[in-house]
């Protein structure tokens, strides 16, 4: 079954800021970047059902789960929820950041 991805508002916003960050780092990294989102929609789509709970879910009520994009010290926590044959991204965050609080979903 091929799952639809949707990115909320948020999380667009957060691709956004993401991507300024890169390009302002080096304007490869930040194509790179880019070119990878294209995998982890690809990987969605097929089966986000693998993919773990975050840990902030049980505190926040909501199966809330995460797709672990990068390496080093440029991890992103892709935070998404999957209804039916949706898959809803709600946030796209460092790995350093805190955990998502009710306000952030």
């Amino acid at each position: 079954m091929a799952f639809t991805v949707v990115f909320r508002p948020r999380a667009r916003a957060d691709i956004a800021a993401a991507v300024t960050y890169h390009a302002r780092q080096s304007p490869s990294t930040a194509s790179r970047w880019r070119t990878g989102l294209l995998r982890v929609i690809a990987t969605l789509e097929a089966d986000p059902n693998r993919y773990p709970q975050a840990d902030e879910a049980g505190d926040l009520g909501v199966d809330l789960r995460e797709y672990l994009y990068g390496r080093g010290r440029n991890v992103y926590r892709f935070l998404f929820s999957i209804d039916g044959e949706t898959v809803s991204v709600l946030r796209v965050r460092h790995a350093a950041q805190d955990h998502l609080t009710q306000d952030d979903v």
